[in-house]
């Protein structure tokens, strides 16, 4: 498999060029870091969600738009499919690399995790990358400066000039459809949580509603996760059987009956008190190659049209 890095960085250049069109803008900082405004100063962009979906995803996952209804209102909806589910959704996608320095606060997702590759997952799947180039995608409410970019050069071990920030709020038209893209990467990673290897796990097709972009980054983050819990949709294709498929889905919860922005503020939005098996996709079917077909779960669109104010 060629570098994860040099797959998102064909990406990111893509983005630079097209950067006028796709509503994107691009900064060089001290250093010659790059950093690309997808949604934080500017408002965001439905293509351009699409595209920060692929190179978050390393260039292995096809990512489009269909339309679709909630509550009987139409609604874009982002489907996500991939071949190498383990790569491009748990070694790349998923968001796992916490950013702070002064003044700054990010959740980084992206190949660039790769690079480091000290999260559990990378042991379990046995991979790390290696390349000149670290490209992390940032969810912040502020573009990235220099500290932050010499603190991912240092830690991912390539020159500040090697570094490429695509950077978005989640209360952008970008965040919603970024967060619209990862249901089936959730499902994923929830297999992973309850014991099951990300490696059996042959393809994963995805899809949920775009939200309604909110005014703030708190509703948004519950707005976008209710997105997937109770409108999102996957169907994946495993090589193994597994008694736990049933509790992937959002249904599984206990907390199943309250929205996102509930259950943040009840933890004071502080996510580490959050339990693991919180977060999944509505309606699962996993199908086991040569074996049964497990469709599990529910969505519930009534739900979804209240978190929306539909």
């Amino acid at each position: 498999m060629e570098s994860l890095n040099r797959m998102a960085t064909e990406l990111v250049d893509e983005a630079i060029d097209f950067a006028p069109e796709l509503g994107v803008e691009v900064h060089s900082l001290q250093g010659d870091a790059a950093v690309l405004d997808f949604g934080v100063e500017r408002p965001g962009a439905v293509e351009a969600g699409l595209l920060l979906a692929e190179i978050q995803t390393a260039g292995l996952a096809t990512v489009q738009t269909r339309m679709g209804e909630v509550a009987a209102t139409p609604r874009t909806h982002v489907e996500l499919s991939t071949d190498h589910p383990a790569l491009a959704l748990l070694c790349a996608g998923k968001g796992g690399w916490e950013l702070s320095t002064e003044g700054f606060e990010g959740l980084g997702s992206g190949p660039a995790r790769a690079l480091v590759a000290e999260e559990e997952i990378f042991q379990v799947i046995g991979y790390r990358d290696e390349f000149d180039f670290a490209v992390l995608a940032l969810e912040a409410e502020r573009l990235p400066d220099e500290e932050v970019a010499a603190t991912v050069a240092e830690r991912a071990g390539v020159p500040e000039s090697g570094v490429f920030l695509p950077t978005f709020s989640t209360a952008s038209v970008t965040g919603s459809v970024v967060a619209a893209a990862r249901a089936a990467e959730l499902a994923a990673f929830r297999l992973h949580e309850l014991g099951y290897d990300p490696l059996d796990i042959l393809s994963a097709t995805g899809s949920a509603p775009v939200p309604p972009v909110a005014g703030d980054e708190e509703t948004a983050i519950a707005r976008t996760t209710d997105a997937v819990a109770f409108g999102g949709q996957v169907h994946l294709v495993v090589d193994e059987p597994f008694d736990r498929f049933d509790e992937v889905v959002s249904t599984a919860r206990k907390e199943y009956d309250s929205s996102f922005e509930t259950i943040f503020g009840d933890v004071d939005w502080d996510f580490s008190e959050l339990p693991v098996g919180l977060f999944g996709p509505a309606k699962v079917t996993v199908d086991v190659r040569g074996g049964e077909t497990n469709t599990l779960g529910a969505l519930a669109p009534d739900r979804l049209a209240e978190r929306f104010g539909l």
